[in-house]
């Protein structure tokens, strides 16, 4: 994430809404059109200091690599496509490929010039409801697409539909998101569901509280 704030950020806070979104994992694909010779490079990584990696191809065809700069974990195919996981913001995933794309090459792997082509997958994110408790009852008897079972889970799920997204809403205010494929996806989509949750009167009053 840049320095500047997200447009659906600054809409909220504008509002007086601070959610404090916190990016938990973006999870994304990659694929540098190449091919990459797994067992050269597992054997070329296998005592690094600093890199950890793994290969076991009689269990998983990829190679598991983990660096710390930036902190992500990576899934190297022999088709030269990668899946990084572990990412804090889209930002950070394109620091982790250009950083995982020039250690491929440090180690014998034939990269070619051409553009990695990156596609964010899935956003995990953390929020709050401006500190709101919630009434998950009458939540899940109006908003579409909810499932309440608290016999069997705590949360409500709810599945906005734009941005599609897949929410987790707990009494407490608090939510996890997924789904996104950007972080204003993840503002815009805790922020729906906010204004969705206003409409039905669904958040608990300090009285209702009390009693």
């Amino acid at each position: 994430m840049s320095n500047s704030k997200l447009l659906n950020e600054v809409i909220n806070i504008n509002d007086e809404l601070d959610f404090s979104v916190t990016i938990q994992n973006c999870v994304a694909s990659v694929d540098l059109f190449t091919t990459i010779n797994l067992v050269k490079l597992f054997q070329t990584l296998i005592d690094h200091e600093i890199y950890y990696v793994s290969y076991n191809p009689d269990k998983f065809p990829g190679l598991v690599l983990k660096i710390n700069e930036p902190k992500v974990s990576t899934l190297v195919f022999s088709s030269g496509k990668l899946v990084i996981t572990g990412a804090k913001s889209t930002e950070m995933v394109h620091t982790a490929v250009s950083r995982v794309r020039e250690i491929l090459i440090e180690h014998g792997s034939i990269i070619c010039s051409e553009e990695p082509e990156i596609t964010v997958q899935n956003i995990v994110a953390s929020a709050n409801l401006n500190k709101r408790m919630l009434n998950l009852e009458l939540a899940s008897m109006w908003l579409e697409k909810s499932m309440y079972e608290p016999e069997q889970f705590p949360g409500l799920i709810y599945r906005l539909p734009k941005p599609k997204t897949v929410l987790l809403l707990f009494q407490s205010g608090n939510v996890v998101c997924t789904g996104g494929k950007t972080e204003n996806d993840v503002h815009l989509a805790v922020r729906n569901t906010y204004d969705n949750l206003i409409d039905i009167d669904a958040f608990i009053t300090d009285l209702e509280y009390e009693n």
